[in-house]
């Protein structure tokens, strides 16, 4: 039998070097008496069902109001801690037994949190039917077998090596009340959330501005440090330092430019937090528009970017050239791109002339309204200027922009052409590459490119428990990708923040908060 340890540490193999909108609103009052925490956030918040959340700050929310039956730790090293469980075994490859802690209770007479609340919400998001973006976060479930109020077992079809990593401590993992989703039509978003369980309850969402936690009096177990937290929506990362500097926030992720100056000159009463990075970042094009059909285009382009300009001008030389959408530390990370770090202008004309276009061509490039991006996608800009093409930058909000390659949001996903996206990702190899198959079209997978090869490798690759094995699969997938034209590989980033040094930061190993983990000193 193995034990939750024991199934982390054999699904972690190889990962341990990772643990080694709009301005802010003057009218906002940002309160500094009282146990309020106050932290900003890069997004706008709109969806809070675990099947259907848009950006990562959702899930911090998600993280502080829902439960699951096993959460990530604070700390440098990627660790689990029980949640909603009492006790979890992986007793086979494909059979995982729980017991929940008693008294766990739903808020607005729900009544307590069941075994049955645990299988609707899994068999939920794993349903076709649901069509959520996070199926494949349950790609192998079979069904969870209810054995008692407070136990049951996880059934798998076959193996699923992402399951600690990517599915039970991260959103899918969030436990949600059946009779509350049911009694809300069968799902939610903030406005109408029907239910919670978490050490915190939503006080206050004031649209496009802010979201209040409170301390939810149900909550039976160890209880937070701070009676409140606010989370405001400040997408401009030079306003949330002023904000920072102002003594308006407690946490706050800052740009790459300032970094400098923060490591040399921190304000007073805090502390610089840098973090090894899982986003990733990309230069996309979408293979279902008529101009980028033909794939000696795409590679004229890819051949173009000068990545190295970018991390210079666009991350102030602190971030670094990536080599696919793993990160470094991670099972399957590439030691280099297929495609050459700097920009082969002469290669890339002749590819475009045996392509037959002779004159200039013209390409829009949407992009999310942050200065780092900006800088980015004009350094883009003039790189393809020098090939033939001209570039149209169109700048969105956060609001906007996650929606431009969804289909259920309209016809917007027929106008892309080129996007600078970021997505990010769990410790999981699989966690990255699971955005791009073809069930993904329309929804995550905007460049539209379905390769059933790439399919059945990626699908192969989650049931294999080899470490070594899933690493050259998970090359390979990357390989695929670049092969494809659609994507020129950019950065992983990175992730600074800054805090006040009266708290203590509940943060995981890559930076992201754990709400319900901040601490006062």
């Amino acid at each position: 039998m193995l034990d939750v340890k024991t199934t982390r540490r054999r699904f972690l193999q190889g990962s341990a070097a990772l643990g080694a909108t709009a301005m802010m609103n003057p009218g906002l009052s940002f309160s500094a008496e009282g146990s309020i925490l106050k932290i900003r956030s890069y997004s706008v918040f709109q969806v809070l069902d675990p099947a259907y959340t848009l950006a990562a700050p959702e899930g911090w929310i998600g993280g502080a109001v829902f439960n699951k039956l096993v959460a990530f730790k604070p700390g440098t090293k990627w660790e689990t801690e029980l949640d909603a469980a009492e006790y979890i075994e992986q007793v086979d490859d494909t059979h995982i037994k729980f017991r929940l802690r008693p008294g766990i209770m739903f808020t607005n007479g729900y009544g307590e949190m069941t075994a049955e609340d645990v299988k609707f919400s899994y068999e939920r998001i794993s349903d076709p039917e649901m069509k959520s973006a996070y199926a494949g976060d349950w790609a192998t479930l079979e069904k969870v077998e209810v054995t008692g109020k407070y136990s049951g077992t996880i059934v798998l079809k076959k193996p699923f090596a992402p399951l600690w990593w990517s599915t039970l401590p991260y959103g899918s993992g969030d436990i949600i009340s059946k009779k509350a989703t049911e009694a809300a039509g069968g799902t939610f978003k903030i406005a109408d959330l029907p239910a919670v369980s978490g050490p915190y309850q939503i006080k206050e969402w004031v649209q496009k501005q802010k979201l209040v936690l409170e301390r939810n009096p149900l909550w039976n177990g160890p209880k937070p440090d701070f009676d409140e937290i606010h989370l405001f929506v400040i997408t401009d990362e030079k306003s949330a330092e002023l904000g920072f500097e102002a003594g308006d926030l407690d946490w706050t992720w800052v740009s790459v430019s300032s970094l400098p100056n923060y490591r040399s000159s921190p304000p007073k009463g805090s502390v610089v937090l840098e973090s090894p990075s899982l986003y990733y970042v990309w230069l996309g094009m979408n293979v279902d528009n008529p101009k980028l059909g033909d794939i000696r285009v795409r590679k004229a382009i890819q051949r173009s970017i000068d990545v190295d300009a970018i991390m210079e001008a666009a991350y102030f030389g602190v971030a670094k050239p990536s080599t696919g959408i793993i990160a470094p530390g991670l099972v399957g990370h590439r030691d280099a791109n297929l495609t050459p770090s700097k920009p082969d202008y002469e290669g890339a004309r002749k590819l475009l002339a045996e392509a037959g276009h002779a004159g200039r061509l013209k390409f829009t490039l949407d992009v999310l309204n942050k200065p780092t991006y900006m800088v980015a996608v004009q350094i883009i800009q003039a790189n393809l200027a020098e090939i033939g093409i001209d570039v149209q930058i169109n700048v969105h909000d956060s609001g906007t922009f996650w929606t431009l390659g969804s289909e259920s949001d309209g016809e917007s996903w027929k106008n892309i052409e080129l996007i600078y996206a970021r997505y990010s990702m769990a410790p999981d190899p699989s966690w990255a590459t699971m955005w791009f198959t073809c069930d993904q079209v329309g929804v995550w997978n905007w460049e539209r490119v379905c390769n059933k090869e790439f399919d059945d490798l990626h699908n192969k690759a989650l049931g294999e428990l080899d470490n070594d094995k899933r690493d050259v699969m998970y090359k390979k997938l990357q390989d695929m990708m670049e092969e494809s034209g659609a994507y020129r590989f950019i950065t992983h980033e990175a992730t600074p923040a800054i805090y006040r040094d009266t708290i203590i930061p509940g943060v995981r190993p890559d930076g992201q908060p754990l709400l319900r983990h901040f601490r006062k000193v």
